[in-house]
């Protein structure tokens, strides 16, 4: 499979997510780490639909795969902190918190100064 077909997969499983058919999107999760185990995109959708059902175990899982493949990612941190604090572990949840706040001030600051709109009409 192409990355423009895992693409698609993975694309198609969010939207049956989203119509609430989590069978489905798993089991197109599922084929596209079947095609690609790296496949970073799966993995974090993986792990929001096993959020989505308290089933914490997997997501804790599928989570942990996912920012093994991509640490920096803003949105992997974001879930593993939800997933923490699910599981009552207040440490781990704060840790990927800061995670997210690292990652997004590294953002803010590779824009260039006076980049943003401030607002202001002159």
């Amino acid at each position: 499979m192409d990355a423009d077909a895992l693409q698609s997969l993975v694309e198609e499983a969010t939207f049956d997510y989203t119509m609430g058919d989590n069978t489905l999107a798993l089991e197109k999760l599922n084929r596209a780490i079947d095609a690609d185990v790296q496949c970073f995109d799966a993995w974090l959708a993986i792990a929001e639909i096993h959020y989505s059902t308290a089933a914490y175990d997997a997501a804790l899982a599928a989570a942990e795969k996912a920012h093994a493949l991509n640490p920096d990612d803003i949105h992997i941190n974001t879930t593993l902190s939800r997933i923490w604090v699910e599981l009552g572990d207040k440490d781990k949840a704060e840790h990927y918190g800061a995670q997210v706040r690292l990652q997004s001030w590294k953002e803010e600051l590779k824009e260039p100064p006076g980049s943003q709109d401030s607002g202001l009409s002159l």
